[in-house]
């Protein structure tokens, strides 16, 4: 048995045992009442233990797949990228009272300008077997005496590099709003002593959510791009719950007109 592969032996006694209730099964009807009353005890807590383990494995191989990177993005996209928040689990899942420039993993920073924070920003897991991302995050406001909110997110150095003003730059979200809420999306690109902004309002009525930021219509210095960076800004947030179950960005040129 020492020459055996690492598992080999636990196949062995589960064919075993597989064997063992094979067989009490098929003789069920004709084993005497002592046989089968101890043959019921000894299913019974073996069913116990594999409703157990089939209950756990259903529900977390239903769940999304932690660190998942797929996104559903344009077929001529150069580049595409979901942030680490909606990825895996971040060492800090969440921060209560938060103040403002308070960041949650690496690329995602709360603003705001609160005497008095009332707000939470907490990673959760999402469960829906709909879901491409892993993981969301959920903002409570409670009590605003504040007069701006947002939540910016930092693109990587991949997103800037080779960007051209012939690019476009698209995010697509999945959000759940409590309550009805103004969410304006605003690009930033970073070239020079000089960033260029596009703001763009997230359409009001739809839980997946589209925006793309044209980038024709600015000044970008090609030659100079440094750093990209999108802000979402909420307004009007006191007593709302803003649950982003997915974000994730692409980058494609624009068709040739």
């Amino acid at each position: 048995m020492s020459d055996m592969k690492p598992g080999l032996f636990d196949r062995v006694m589960q064919q075993s045992a597989l064997r063992r209730f094979r067989r009490w099964a098929q003789t069920a009807r004709t084993d005497d009442l002592r046989s089968l009353r101890r043959n019921r005890t000894a299913a019974r807590r073996m069913k116990y233990h594999l409703d157990e383990l089939l209950h756990v494995a259903e529900s977390r191989l239903a769940l999304p797949v932690i660190g998942n990177q797929a996104t559903p993005v344009p077929f001529d996209a150069d580049w595409s990228w979901r942030p680490e928040a909606w990825c895996g689990p971040l060492p800090e899942h969440g921060i209560a009272s938060v103040p403002s420039k308070s960041m949650l993993g690496r690329e995602v920073t709360l603003f705001h300008d609160c005497q008095q924070s009332e707000l939470t920003l907490r990673q959760l897991r999402n469960t829906s077997a709909e879901d491409l991302a892993a993981y969301g995050l959920r903002l409570d406001v409670f009590s605003f005496d504040g007069s701006y909110l947002s939540l910016v997110i930092d693109l990587p150095p991949e997103a800037a590099h080779g960007l051209k003003r012939k690019h476009l730059i698209r995010l697509d979200a999945i959000v759940d709003l409590e309550r009805p809420l103004e969410i304006f999306g605003r690009l930033n690109v970073q070239h020079g002593p000089n960033t260029e902004q596009i703001v763009r309002e997230l359409p009001p009525s739809d839980r997946n959510l589209v925006i793309e930021f044209d980038l024709a219509y600015t000044k970008l210095n090609e030659k100079r791009v440094e750093k990209v960076w999108i802000d979402l800004i909420f307004e009007n947030p006191e007593m709302s719950q803003v649950v982003l179950r997915d974000l994730y960005f692409s980058r494609r040129p624009r068709a040739e007109l």
